[in-house]
């Protein structure tokens, strides 16, 4: 059985939630190759909330993916809350990311036949790991869905399934949240509730949150927003307001790094 590497970091645990080390992905080869990610080193810390942001074609989805173990990099180093998932087999990275991983789309993935109670519960049991409803209801209330436990996903608004799937993400406990384009389908509104719920997330749960956004508002949320460009970095704002995003956007490219 193929095991990841645990880094020994003596007794306490690593303040380091997410790290890759020259990280490079390319799709397609000779002519046709592609390069999303070239060489992309990144730390982020443990309770932190990261945008990733870059224009169409940037590296961002890709960058989450190989983060999250959804992808495989070429070469260089993922290690998530301190185990380093380069060279682990499918089967581990799949137990792995059931564990310690949780995982909000701009597509719901909702099972249309399971109830708002179970599809939350599903990553519980897919893992094997004990049902904890209680947990489970408390987890939909805290996300204002405490009086839909019994209604179906076509039951519901937009803005009721991203909170599904928030619940989702926050039942198994998982060290990090990884966002893609959480709020891209979604209305203002609907869109704020859900960026709040990511924030507390953080604040209140304290777990990490990765999300790829495109959007200036969305990024204002989140503690600091990562820049790609051509598939390296390009900056990194803290603090991060809709304007101030929006004008680093705007430049984007104009002097992309080799890292943060």
């Amino acid at each position: 059985m193929t095991m990841f590497r645990r880094k020994d970091t003596g007794s306490a645990p690593s303040a380091e939630a997410l790290r890759l080390v020259k990280v490079t992905r390319t799709y397609g080869s000779d002519d046709s190759a592609v390069t999303a990610l070239d060489g992309v080193s990144l730390s982020l810390a443990r309770g932190t909330f990261t945008a990733v942001m870059g224009p169409s074609g940037s590296g961002k989805s890709t960058l989450l993916q190989c983060a999250a173990g959804l992808d495989r990099p070429d070469s260089g180093i993922v290690r998530v809350d301190g185990t380093e998932l380069t060279g682990g087999s499918e089967a581990a990275l799949t137990r792995f990311r059931r564990g310690r991983v949780g995982f909000v789309f701009q597509q719901y993935n909702l099972l249309p036949t399971l109830t708002v109670a179970q599809n939350t519960i599903l990553p519980l049991k897919l893992a094997g790991r004990r049902v904890d409803r209680q947990r489970a209801r408390e987890t939909l209330t805290a996300v204002g869905l405490g009086d839909r436990l019994g209604h179906r996903p076509d039951q519901l608004s937009g803005g009721q399934r991203q909170r599904v799937a928030i619940a989702r993400a926050l039942v198994t406990e998982p060290r990090v949240i990884f966002a893609d384009e959480p709020t891209g389908a979604l209305d203002t509104r609907s869109a704020r509730e859900v960026l709040r719920l990511l924030q507390q997330a953080v604040r209140v749960h304290g777990r990490t949150v990765v999300m790829v956004t495109h959007d200036p508002v969305a990024a204002s949320y989140a503690d600091s927003v990562v820049f790609l460009a051509d598939g390296r970095l390009a900056g990194e704002l803290h603090g991060p307001t809709v304007d101030a995003v929006a004008e680093r956007l705007a430049h984007l490219g104009d002097d992309v790094t080799a890292g943060v």
